[in-house]
């Protein structure tokens, strides 16, 4: 069998949920090539150290340009922050690796097309972390719209709730430093509902939007650890990304849809959900009861319809016959081994799957024009932009 040699940047959050899922797909799935974790980078060694034990990978690296050099790599994961992703895949794709990187592709439009083309000149396989789309429930839902069980497409509604920033002295993690992140909620959040919103209803037309700070100045960050920090007790710092994202869109189809992303809705925790209306029926789905798919169907007989909920854990239902039982509930991680799944079957292939960097590019373009809208206050053709 066909190996695939990963190096991965990065190791902490995400780098956790990649080692896992390519630990697990194999076990889980028959596949034609095997993921092997070959080598791990960071610039902290005594971190990396741990991560390589602590994650089983065969060795470490802490300069990535030495990584992708190594002639023992096949495949460069990104799992670092936002300003770090053009560069390493642009290295990457030149030196002839194969690219996965984590979402949003980039820290700005330009970089993200700049990507696109590097991977597309070389030749290379390509894939960007929405890992959303491979929740099963997801999978079914877009099954019942391809279809046609809920007719035409009229409305999605969409939003991503969390609450873990609200308190002021909160320290400027690098998700909240532009130069490293590009945006706040916009980037972070509003990117997986743009994803899914493409992915399941189709291309948007034009947007309107609005961003909002709501915490001006933040304490500075004394040392950092994952999501959270401990915060400098003398310095501040000016917030300069988004606390929340609201827009409008049209899509091509004639759809119109209303997006939402905050990290000031208190109470949520990791509420990313939404619902979709068609002439014929309706379904909702909300990511913190991920195997659940709600489904609305206008054909049932009078007096016994209503919304209905599916457990999407039978072998009907996409990816979720390689798990366990029916009702024997998957979770968050298990997004992330199916979508490692599809990146092990596009190498096999010598074919980049969906979502990948062109789809990583179209939800920058989709961003950047949300960005755009709100300082100018006018509604933005995303075609301007891609």
């Amino acid at each position: 069998m066909q190996e695939i040699r990963i190096g991965m940047v990065g190791y902490k959050f995400m780098g956790k949920a990649h080692s896992h899922a390519y630990r697990d797909a194999p076990f889980f799935f028959d596949l034609g090539v095997k993921p092997i974790r070959q080598a791990i980078c960071g610039r902290n060694e005594d971190g990396v150290k741990a991560a390589v034990e602590k994650f089983g990978w065969n060795s470490y690296e802490t300069d990535w340009k030495v990584l992708i050099a190594r002639d023992d790599i096949d495949l460069i994961d990104i799992v670092t922050p936002n300003n770090n992703h053009a560069e390493i895949a642009i290295a990457a794709a030149e030196a002839g690796k194969h690219v996965y990187c984590e979402k949003p592709l980039a820290l700005t439009l330009e970089e993200s097309r700049r990507m696109l083309e590097a991977v597309k000149k070389n030749n290379v396989i390509h894939m960007v972390n929405y890992n959303y789309r491979f929740a099963p429930a997801i999978q079914y839902a877009k099954k019942l719209i391809d279809e046609g069980k809920l007719g035409k497409i009229y409305h999605i509604r969409a939003n991503y709730l969390q609450d873990w920033i609200m308190d002021p002295n909160f320290p400027l993690v690098w998700r909240l430093e532009k130069s490293v992140s590009g945006s706040g909620s916009h980037g972070d959040l509003a990117a997986h509902l743009i994803d899914l919103a493409r992915f399941l209803v189709g291309e948007f037309d034009e947007v309107s939007g609005l961003l909002e700070t709501f915490i001006k100045e933040r304490p500075a960050v004394a040392e950092s650890s994952g999501l959270t920090g401990v915060a400098s007790t003398t310095e501040f710092k000016k917030v300069e990304v988004d606390d929340a994202s609201i827009f409008i869109a049209r899509f091509k189809n004639g759809a119109i849809g209303t997006f939402e992303a905050t990290r000031f809705a208190k109470g949520n925790r990791n509420a990313n959900k939404f619902e979709i209306n068609g002439e014929k029926g309706s379904i909702k789905w909300n990511a913190e009861n991920l195997n659940e798919l709600e489904l609305y169907l206008g054909s049932d007989e009078e007096g016994t319809q209503g919304f209905r909920k599916i457990n999407c854990t039978e072998e009907v239902h996409p990816y979720a016959g390689a798990y366990w039982p029916a009702a024997h509930i998957i979770g968050y991680e298990h997004t992330f081994i199916n979508l490692v799944v599809e990146l092990m079957k596009g190498l096999e292939k010598g074919e980049s799957p969906s979502p990948n960097f062109e789809d990583g590019h179209i939800n920058q373009a989709i961003m950047e024009a949300v960005e755009k809208s709100s300082e100018n206050k006018t509604w933005e053709k995303i075609e301007k932009y891609i």
